[in-house]
């Protein structure tokens, strides 16, 4: 029992009830300073997610170099990288599956009123998706977009991928380099991991204030002011994620070789920032240091796949994909065949690595799928007005994906990967937990 008092996890968990408890009685009481008192709080969880991506991009980088630099040669990392792309398309497939039999039928339950429809159509966030589409790249130029001109400006700017592109061919070309310089290049990012780890495990002793104050603003703001329509879809969507999310675990226990104790403890943190943070690589940090300490995974795995996966990886895009475009087909009463929902899942499982670098950009990459089966674009701003909450569930379920997939490639016993320096092997382990 004293264990579990000093442990951060239940630190957390004590901090998301108390918070989930305290901004529903707030929601409650409809006191307006305590709504405001509590609505500005999520500027103390805004530095602290702010201070963990800040690591995000240096971390990023440094893992895939190093990790990619550990490679025996350039054969030996395509191998592991496709099979991590292989992985990555089983489970955006199973995904697929699941979505196709359940959404459909469960989406024909939703209650209609014209008048949710013209509300939420009115609303800020429709408006200001309807001005972001109009600045999306084209196809054309999005491929082009994929290998950058100018790193420094991709790292900036928070475009993903392209930046992981240029950090694994950057350690690819180590790979080919004199011993002694891959040896320097390796140290050098090497550091800058373990700098970053360190800070990162600074800020996760922070976790429970920055979790309570998020949680808090969204609870006291939300009350119980979703109903209706929207509320259906809230729940259905949600229900969902959180299926496909438990659905992981055996998944995970089965073919990773791990015990469902201890992937569950090693995972927690992760999807604790992630319900908080609502980002996929702000939980990288929780990802790695469960991954490390709690699975024993190992570094090539941990140090590539994770960074790759939280980066490019949406496990729950094809269930959020179809739902979504069942549920504004629903509000304006547009009938979706077997062939749109086919073309819907299948566009989900090969966009769903090219978000854009915009907030809730997986959403607006739907524009043209929208368009192709007739739905009004206009409903994405609808998606994207009642996306709080399921955003919350889709990045749990992301971060469970990640965690997955480590996991299994984990098992592999053959890897194809040479040791660190006998110097950087020896910082380390040095810097390992017990």
């Amino acid at each position: 029992m004293r264990d579990l008092a000093r442990s951060p996890t239940a630190h957390v968990v004590a901090a998301c009830v108390a918070a989930l408890a305290l901004g529903i009685l707030i929601s409650v009481s409809g006191n307006t300073t305590l709504q405001a008192v509590a609505v500005a709080t999520e500027s103390v969880g805004t530095m602290w997610v702010n201070a963990l991506r800040m690591t995000v991009i240096p971390l990023v980088v440094s893992l895939i170099v190093v990790s990619v630099g550990r490679f025996s040669d350039i054969r030996s990392a395509g191998r592991t990288g496709g099979r991590t792309l292989l992985l990555f398309a089983a489970f955006l497939i199973g995904s697929s599956v699941f979505a196709v039999l359940t959404v459909p039928a469960l989406f024909r339950w939703v209650p209609t009123g014209t008048h949710t429809t013209a509300a939420l159509s009115q609303s800020p966030t429709s408006s200001a998706v309807r001005e972001q589409l109009q600045h999306l790249p084209t196809v054309a130029q999005w491929f082009a977009d994929l290998v950058p001109t100018n790193p420094i400006r991709a790292a900036a700017d928070g475009t993903m991928l392209p930046l992981v592109i240029f950090s694994m061919l950057f350690g690819l070309a180590t790979v080919s380099i004199a011993t002694e310089l891959r040896e320097s290049i390796a140290r050098f990012f090497h550091a800058v991991s373990e700098s970053m780890l360190t800070l990162v495990r600074w800020l996760i002793v922070l976790a429970p204030i920055g979790v309570f104050a998020l949680v808090l603003s969204v609870a006291a703001r939300l009350g119980t002011a979703v109903v209706g329509e929207v509320g259906y879809y809230i729940v259905v969507i949600s229900g969902l994620l959180c299926i496909q999310t438990i659905a992981l675990y055996p998944i995970a226990v089965v073919f990773g070789g791990v015990s469902l104790k201890r992937f569950a403890q090693a995972v927690f943190p992760a999807q604790a920032i992630a319900f908080s943070s609502r980002s996929s690589l702000a939980s990288l940090p929780g990802l790695l240091e469960g991954a490390e300490t709690s699975l024993r995974c190992p570094a090539e795995i941990t140090g590539f796949v994770l960074p790759l996966s939280v980066s490019v990886f949406k496990i729950n895009t094809p269930i959020i994909w179809l739902a979504g475009a069942c549920f504004v087909a629903r509000l304006y009463g547009v009938s979706l065949g077997a062939t749109d929902i086919a073309l819907i899942v299948t566009a989900a499982v090969l966009l769903s690595f090219g978000a854009p670098g915009v907030p809730m950009g997986g959403l607006l990459l739907l524009a043209p799928v929208f368009a192709s089966t007739h739905l009004p674009v206009e409903g994405l701003g609808i998606l994207m007005a009642v996306d709080l909450i399921p955003d919350t569930f889709k990045t749990i379920s992301n971060v469970t994906g990640d965690m997955s997939v480590a996991v299994i490639l984990s098992r592999r016993p053959n890897r194809q990967a040479t040791e660190l320096p006998p110097a950087i092997s020896a910082g380390a382990t040095d810097n390992a937990p017990s």
